[in-house]
Formats: structure tokens, sequence, C-alpha cells
């Protein structure tokens, strides 16, 4: 067996050109052929320029001083060029649409295949089945236009499939998914470790969500450091995660609430090698120890959509008989899998479309006949794509952009704009270029923007997607400070854990029907609801299995009003 590294880096260092101080500082790190890697890292933290120096966007694309080496094959990557990088390394990016460049999906699946002139035949083959693997075969004829962001991110990821790279790289791989396709992603990326022996390199938020499988080894960064080279259960019995702002998984942050210590011996790296059956005991008294909260008062009716029905093309309703009625001051998650009309319905709610059947009603008061303009006084929306929102050039412009559209004083708007940049955790950049952010931090922008305007009621299309740990936390708490005084808010998010933590109540859609309007431990634990909408049970209802408490829904629950009472002190 070959015991050369595939990947190493000697003393490397890194500096944009429009950086005063390195990126990445004294990086040293060895990857073995067939190795399986997770990268993690608040924002910032230099991850996703490491790996873009390992697939040569680092210097072709992204210019600047490199110090010290980086081997791939045992040979300097200064001394090639990107073409030749790339038959090494494959990546799919964050940002799918940067990635898009077919007229299909089809055709962007097949572009390397018919660059390396790949008999018509074969290529047809190679594509339908690295389709099939990602669930795109019925939409290989379909537009990047018509697919959603889930089904763009999906595409992205067979067009590396089907290369046959020795190395692939997935600059997080999830950040569009829905739950359960997310796991399959990760099924997926696990197959071809095992099957294709490839040296796999993942750069991903969701930590739980990528220990779904096995890794070999988390690198942890920070500050363009590494300050952690090790395994899952070595890494989550750790103070690393915490001390840098990294989510850890849900089940061991229930484990130490009920007062259990975290050590290798119970295998914590992993809800499936979890020995949680020997502190039963603990987590039943810890449960049973949980107040539950008081009834709120019922408010009155804000948003009320009623027989809602709606189709792009006359033919196949993207929502059929959609009802339900949101109350002043609710947080409420919209969820289900990609295509289920999430989106399509914050679009008529916003009059972006106009629903074939059915009413809307803000405060008893039919939107039909109310524009956009006169819509957007009440609700704001933040759209799930940044590059679709941003129009201008520099940070404050952007977010000032609203404002000075209905002509507030510019006195007035610079202290709005601090404010919410502030919140959203990009006061210092408040005089850059947007050109120079990253694809997550351009997402907080325009957040920012929108709250900026103070909306009565708020929609938000996955506000945390690609968001580490500390600014999503940042995010969410300041749209509960505003959500106590009275502001709607909704969220369209795949992000089982915002759902969980933020929102008492949850909306599942699935085929564009509304499946469950219920609690969100409800919906979590509810197994037909689950398989309908593309969702995956929550790891602590695994936990409370693992521990055998017959009670799951109800141990769900206790974690989230146990949080939340925290939250509150």
């Amino acid at each position: 067996m070959d015991l050369k590294p595939v990947i190493e880096f000697k003393n490397f260092s890194f500096q944009y050109h429009s950086q005063s101080e390195p990126t990445l500082h004294n990086i040293d790190l060895s990857i073995s052929p067939g190795e399986k890697i997770l990268i993690v890292g608040p924002s910032g933290s230099g991850k996703s320029t490491l790996g873009n120096c390992i697939n040569g966007l680092i210097p072709f694309a992204y210019e600047g001083e490199i110090k010290g080496d980086l081997l791939i094959h045992g040979e300097s990557t200064q001394d090639k060029n990107i073409f030749e990088l790339s038959k090494w390394v494959g990546t799919v990016l964050q940002d799918s649409d940067a990635q898009f460049v077919g007229l299909s999906a089809g055709e962007d699946i097949a572009f390397s295949l018919e660059n390396d002139n790949v008999p018509h035949a074969r290529m047809h083959k190679q594509v339908w089945k690295v389709a099939e693997m990602v669930g795109m075969q019925n939409w290989l004829t379909s537009s990047p236009f018509e697919l959603s962001g889930g089904q763009k991110q999906r595409t992205s990821l067979a067009g590396v499939l089907v290369n046959d790279v020795d190395i692939l790289l997935f600059d997080e791989p999830l950040a569009n998914l829905d739950p359960a396709t997310g796991k399959t992603a990760i099924e997926i990326i696990e197959d071809i470790y095992t099957r294709e022996n490839k040296t796999i390199i993942i750069i991903e938020h969701r930590l739980e969500d990528v220990l779904h499988r096995f890794v070999d080894r988390i690198i942890v960064i920070n500050d363009g450091r590494i300050i952690s080279n090790t395994d899952a259960h070595s890494l989550v019995c750790s103070d690393v995660l915490t001390k840098t702002g990294i989510r850890e998984p849900l089940y061991v942050t229930a484990l130490k609430y009920a007062g259990i210590k975290i050590t290798e011996d119970i295998e914590p790296g992993y809800i499936t090698t979890l020995q949680a059956h020997q502190h039963r005991n603990a987590l039943t008294t810890w449960q049973a120890s949980i107040e539950k909260p008081k009834a709120q008062k019922e408010k009155p009716s804000v948003l009320k959509v009623e027989q809602v029905s709606f189709s792009y093309d006359g033919i196949v309703k993207v929502l059929d008989d959609i009802n339900f009625d949101i109350k002043e001051g609710e947080m409420v998650s919209i969820i289900g899998k990609n295509g289920a009309g999430k989106s399509t319905l914050s679009k008529l709610i916003c009059g972006f479309e106009k629903q074939d059947q059915g009413t809307i009603f803000y405060r008893s008061q039919d939107l039909h006949d109310k524009s956009i303009k006169e819509r957007a006084e009440i609700i704001g929306v933040v759209l799930q794509n940044p590059n679709q929102m941003i129009s201008k050039n520099l940070i404050f412009d952007e977010v000032a952009l609203g404002l000075r559209f209905r002509n507030i004083p510019e006195e007035e708007i610079t202290p709005r704009v601090e404010k919410a940049l502030e919140i959203c955790g990009l006061n210092p950049f408040i005089e850059w270029p947007i050109s120079a952010l990253s694809f997550g931090q351009k997402k907080r922008v325009t957040i920012a923007s929108i709250l900026v305007l103070g909306p009565e009621i708020l929609i938000l299309d996955e506000p945390t997607a690609g968001q580490d740990y500390r600014h999503y936390t940042e995010i969410m708490e300041f749209l509960v400070e505003i959500n106590k005084l009275g502001v709607t808010v909704l969220l369209i998010t795949h992000d089982m854990h915002l759902m969980l933590e933020y929102t008492p109540r949850a909306i599942v859609l699935s085929e564009g029907r509304l499946i469950a309007d219920t609690s969100a431990s409800s919906v979590l634990t509810d197994h037909q609801v689950i398989e309908s909408a593309n969702l995956k049970e929550t790891s602590l209802f695994h936990l409370a299995q693992l521990a055998n408490i017959s009670d799951g829904a109800g141990f769900v629950q206790g974690f989230i009003d146990y949080e939340r009472k925290l939250k509150n002190r």
C-alpha cells in the first residue's frame, strides 16, 4: 500500500493580495490516499481558502502570496496549472450557481465528459448512472433556472462524480439540501469512499450531519491555523468545538444537560456508536425535572392562507389547497423537501406570483389587489440566494438601499445600517465591497438589508445556510428579540436544529400539499411525516431510543423547553 501522502502542506501560508494579513498561517497537514477528512471551522477561519489551495483556485483564480509548499501526488501545485490540477481534484462548490455551465442539468453533468471527447453512448450511460445516484434522473432536461437550490447542488455533485478523479473536494455540500437529501448525499460520498477508494475532503458547517457516516479525521481551523486534528470521539470529548463556536451534536448537548460526562469510553462521536443505555436513569431524571412552559394567550390572525393553489404552467400544481393561519408575533418554520413548494408559497405571500385559487389575508384584508410595493411595507423577504438580491457594490450602500428608496434622512440611515450590520456580524466590513465577501457573508448582508426596514412580517428563506454556529446564533437570537416585539417571523428552512430550537410550530409541505401543522418535536418524531417530507429524525429521538426511553417525542420536547428556559434567563 502506498503510504506517501496524496496531499501534503509544508509550512504553508497564503495571503490574498487584497488583504493586509495572511488567511492561512504555517499549515502542516498530510492526507493519505483513501482518507476521508472533514474540515470544520467558523466563517472566515480559512477552511474554504484551504480547499481552494487544493483544487487550484488559489492562486489561479484568487491571486495572492504563497509561502511554503503544497504537494499533490508528490508534485508542487505551484508547478501545475488549474487544468492539470482538475484531473486530480474534483470540486463541488458551495455556490451551485457559480458552477453551472450547461443549458440543462444533463448537459451540466456531461460537461467534463464532452471536454474529454467521451463517446456519446458511454457518456449517456455515465450521466444517467450518477443522476440516479443523486436523485436527478427526472430533471436531466430541465433548465438550471427551473431547479431549486437543492436540485442545483445535486446536479453539481453529479458533475463531479461523473469524473474519475483521485481526490473529491466538497465545499459545504449540504448547504441547500433538505435533511433526507443531505443524509443521502453523505451516504453517496460514503459509498464512493468505500467502493472507489477515493480521497475525500469535506468542508462543512453541519458537523452532526456529516457524522451520519464515519470520517477518518476532523481538522478544525480557526484564524487560519489548524487547532485540532483528531477523530470524532476525541473531538466531541474536548472543548475545541465550544471554544471555536462550532455546534456540537445535539445528543451530546443533551447528555451534558443531564450531567453526564462525555468521555471516549461511551463512543460519543457518532449517534450510531454512542453507548447511551448506561445513562438512562440520568436522562430520565433530567427529563422529569424540566418545567413545561405556561400556555400563551392566543393573539389575532396576522396572515391567513385559505384554499390557495398555484401552478407555473397551468397543468402541474406546485401548491394545492393550502390552508393555515399565522397569529401575530408567532415564529413558524415552513419545511419540506426540495421542490415541495416552500419558496413558491413565499412568492405568493409577497406578491411576486399570483395564486390561481384561494385567498391570502393580512389582518382579515385580502391582499389580492395589493402590489409588490404595497406588500413590501408590511412583509419583508430574504431570498435563499443572496446573489439574487444584491444590487450595490458596497456593503453600506446595499443595506441602506431600501431606506433611501423610502426617502429616510441620511443622518437616520447611518445608525440604522450600523445596527443591522452589527447584529449580522458584519460591522468590521462596513466599508468593504460585496465582491470581497464569502457566500455566507453575502447572505448576512441581504438579511441586514431587510432587517433595517423593520417589517411587520418577516419571511426568511434558509436564513442560516452557510453560517457558522456563532453567526447562526446571533442572527436567530436577534430574530427572537424582534419577534418578542411583535414581528411575525416565517422561516423557510432545511435546518431541523433551527426548527427545534427556535420555532414552536412547524408547517410541513410535501408535493405541494400541507401534510402537518403542529409542534416541531411532533414533526421530527412522526415517521410518516418524516418520510413524506424528506426530513430525518433528530438525534435527540435516537438518543431516547438508545437509552430505552419510551416517550421519545416527550424527550425531544423536554430538550426544547429546557433550552428555551436557559436562553430566557
